[in-house]
């Protein structure tokens, strides 16, 4: 920061700054457009104004700092000039909203770098992406990792010059022949696809040039030091495997070196918990190319997926009805549903091998279990005193998604969702939908999920079915309830309005958790559907006799329950609690001596509930001991000739080198106690 000015004093929220007007020239002789503050006071310039040389006429220094401006909300070049009247706000390079900004232009330096450094490479898109940002670029030799240090090197000269970014607006034909003239044959295919009504923007720094959207700070200096390079990766040209080969270079930048080492350490955190690995090296499951995106559960994994499905089945019990539906549906179905139309590329169909022409029908996997919900609702009738009626189903779902999107458990192809559906009147709704709030919200809590969790509205896309009253009265009963959930004053619980971003038939709930690293992950919805139910015909009987359609509201709390699996993987660096873990407790021993006694205590181990192995190898007992903590088992119960005369056994607890001689009956009890899932202890609590 440098030193403020007098008229520093008094300046209003928004980007650090408030502003005093008085010292302001008053505009003369133009043509006047109004400009409000943060604060709401509002000043008047002749049109055409730069944000600059407002910048400038508050406070030198105002000016000095800002390294962009928002009008109405939408960042904007500082030198841009304002020809109307607009909200404006000067925002700094370490205002959130200028993170993208530095990672934008620190992607145009790479690209300059680049160039600098090997002439003749054709630099074609650098966007910003989460975390970070790529450039693509096309060379006969592709870049590796080892070029990273003469890259960063050069990018820091670049930076260190501070030369301003400056727009122009060229002509089309000027664009192309000025590219086409560079060998920059990309480029001229960009300009080619930027639609008539657009002008070409030519942002510079330096005597470096790209096309480009916009905006930029006000100079490179302004990115910092706190950028790195990360990795590498081949690309097609506009994705399409028919057109050249690129070289994606990937990076990251912050606006200050600790949030930087922050996310490198996270990195590196997360690369040691990558369920991938994990999933290999506890034996949980496999992938393999004849089937593409689907699992192969092994026997471990399988339990820890059976706990999962066994807990949710313990919640529902009581509240839920659980039903099952076809897997294949006739394409009619999903026709009436509006999958076919909106969601048909996501889709796995075959037509039927019938010899005649009745036989011959389009069938579909089905990627959601709603219609064949409805279908079930919809078998017999229903009155206004049988709702809310509360459906779930553990159902396996199949979605297409590309071979380069999918990643581990993460993403895949057929997974199972722990899917439910309430079918209830209008007026039951926000009930219902707090109900299944509170389900999400403490379901998070009992798998250690205790930090930050956002609980995200989204509302209507472009693209979707239903009126416009329906969606308005859909997002004002959502609105009400997130306000609801906000005024509960649980300070973990962040409220946020998503918008657009909502399912094609209603507006929904995302549910973003954070786990033990730092990262979000969405996972639980709620979804409001007035037109699904519409669409099928199904209604039940109101009290005053009359047919009326349900409201229909879709909700998962896992999601995929296979990503919800990959997700406690790494949250727990697959160090599972005891209640979850496939293999609570191992028995072993320390010489042969010990053998029948470490079988009598597995066995009163198996008794009591507990997942227990036995290792009677002719090892030592400091490998048996280092081999089963790298297997992450919980507990490992030690015996000998000792413990078998005394009745006892030595407990070892992964992540501890000391031990407990206990007897063995307490030990198990002590362990059966802790295998005991949460939501039975808070049942067992409450009586």
């Amino acid at each position: 920061m440098t030193d403020k000015t007098p008229a520093d004093k008094n300046l209003p929220a928004g980007s650090g700054f408030q502003y005093t007007l008085s010292n302001l020239k008053p505009a003369v002789n133009a043509e006047q457009i109004t400009v409000t503050f943060p604060d709401g006071k509002t000043r008047d310039y002749p049109r055409g104004t730069t944000g600059l040389e407002i910048a400038k006429g508050i406070s030198p220094s105002l000016a000095k700092r800002t390294v962009v401006m928002a009008l109405n909300g939408v960042l904007t070049d500082l030198a841009d000039p304002i020809d109307d009247n607009a909200a404006i706000d000067f925002v700094a390079r370490d205002d959130s909203r200028a993170l993208e900004l530095i990672r934008h232009d620190c992607a145009h330096v790479l690209a300059e770098a680049v160039q600098a450094l090997w002439p003749g490479t054709q630099v074609t898109i650098g966007p910003t992406i989460e975390n970070g940002f790529y450039y693509d670029f096309f060379r006969n030799e592709p870049f590796t990792p080892e070029d990273f240090a003469a890259i960063e090197k050069k990018m820091r000269e670049i930076i260190a010059r501070d030369k301003p970014f400056t727009k122009e607006v060229w002509t089309r034909d000027q664009t192309k022949q000025v590219f086409a003239d560079n060998g920059e044959m990309f480029k001229v295919e960009l300009v080619d696809a930027i639609p008539a009504d657009q002008s070409i923007k030519i942002y510079k720094q330096g005597d470096w040039f790209d096309l480009c959207r916009g905006p930029h700070m006000t100079s490179t200096g302004k990115i910092g030091s706190a950028f790195k390079l990360m990795k590498v990766a081949g690309a097609y040209w506009r994705g399409d495997s028919n057109n050249p080969m690129l070289t994606r270079i990937y990076g990251t930048a912050f606006a200050k070196q600790e949030d930087l080492d922050a996310y490198l350490k996270q990195i590196e955190e997360a690369e040691k918990r990558d369920h991938r690995r994990l999933g290999r090296e506890l034996d949980l499951f496999h992938f393999q190319e004849e089937g593409p995106g689907v699992v192969f559960w092994h026997a471990k994994g399988w339990s820890v997926f059976q706990s999962l499905v066994a807990y949710m089945r313990r919640r529902l019990a009581g509240n839920y009805d659980e039903v099952n539906a076809p897997q294949i549906l006739d394409k009619v179905l999903w026709e009436t549903s509006g999958h076919w139309d909106w969601y048909r590329e996501n889709m796995f169909a075959a037509q039927s091998a019938g010899e005649n022409a009745e036989d011959k029908r389009w069938f579909a996997l089905k990627p959601m279990n709603c219609p064949g919900h409805v279908q079930i609702f919809k078998h017999g009738l229903k009155s206004y005193r049988d709702l809310p009626l509360r459906m779930a189903e553990f159902g396996i779902v199949h979605r297409y998604e590309p071979s380069g999107a999918m990643h581990g458990l993460m993403r895949v192809r057929g997974f199972t969702q722990d899917d439910a559906h309430v079918f209830c009147t209008e007026a039951q709704l926000a009930e219902e939908c707090l109900k299944i709030n509170d389900l999400i919200l403490s379901t998070y809590s009992d798998f250690g999920f205790d930090g930050e969790l956002t609980v995200k509205l989204s509302t209507r896309p472009d693209k979707r079915v239903g009126t416009d009253e329906m969606w308005d009265h859909a997002e004002r009963v959502m609105a009400t309830v997130l306000s609801e959930i906000k005024a509960q004053g649980d300070n973990r619980i962040k409220t946020e309005i998503n918008p657009g971003e909502g399912a094609f038939y209603g507006p929904k709930f995302e549910y973003v958790l954070r786990d033990a690293i730092g990262r979000d992950w969405q996972c639980g919805t709620t979804q409001v559907d007035f037109n699904l139910p519409e669409r099928f015909g199904a209604f039940y009987i109101d009290a005053d006799g009359a047919k009326k359609a349900p409201v229909m509201v879709h909700r998962a709390i896992c999601g995929s329950m296979e990503r919800f699996i990959g997700i406690l993987i790494e949250h727990f660096a697959g160090n599972f609690p005891l209640w979850l873990a496939p293999v609570q407790l191992v028995v072993a021993t320390i010489t042969s001596e010990g053998d029948e006694y470490a079988k009598k205590v597995v066995a009163a181990a198996r008794r009591a509930g507990l997942r227990v192995d036995i290792d009677l190898r002719n090892e030592k007992i400091n490998l048996k001991v280092r081999e089963h903590s790298l297997a992450k088992v919980p507990a490992l119960l030690v015996v000998g000739k000792k413990e078998a005369e005394t009745h006892s056994v030595s407990v070892r607890r992964l992540g501890s080198d000391g031990q407990t001689v206990m007897a063995t009956a307490d030990a198990i009890a002590a362990l059966v106690d802790e295998a005991t899932p949460p939501d039975v202890k808070r049942m067992r609590a409450q009586g």
